[in-house]
């Protein structure tokens, strides 16, 4: 059942991005807007890489979701997951996924609306410091 799910999950929700493709990048991106456009949720992880880190460290962010954000005048709601990482662990050569409770915080939203593209690197870092506060 849960090979099933997430199947499902990969087949009509995500939106994947090869990192090293401009072509992907811009596919996403589009694939995002329409969603967005269309009045629908869209969850980004906007980290520029997943790393291989025991434990992981939050890393700098990208521009686009923002841009994005800002050019649909669309309000961002940053979502800090504290320890989901213990419990859905991947090394890739081990699964390291058990039962368990992740803590999750869903913040304020961030309001885009007044915003303009000249914006979009203080509004990455300011989400990204909404997210980072709770790690401490």
């Amino acid at each position: 059942m849960n090979h099933f799910v997430t199947r499902l999950f990969f087949k009509t929700v995500d939106i994947p991005v090869n990192r090293d493709s401009k072509m992907s990048s811009y596919r996403a991106f589009k694939r995002a807007s329409e969603s967005l456009a269309a009045g629908r949720s869209v969850i980004i992880f906007p980290e520029g890489r997943i790393a291989d880190e025991y434990p992981p460290v939050l890393h700098e962010f990208k521009n686009g979701p923002f841009r994005l954000a800002i050019e649909l005048k669309v309000p961002i709601i940053p979502v800090t997951s504290l320890n989901t990482w213990k419990i859905l662990w991947d090394t890739g050569l081990q699964h390291g996924s058990k039962p368990g409770i992740c803590n999750i915080f869903v913040h304020e939203p961030v309001e885009t609306a007044h915003l303009t593209l000249d914006d979009a690197d203080a509004l990455r870092d300011k989400v990204h410091s909404i997210i980072k506060q709770k790690f401490k």
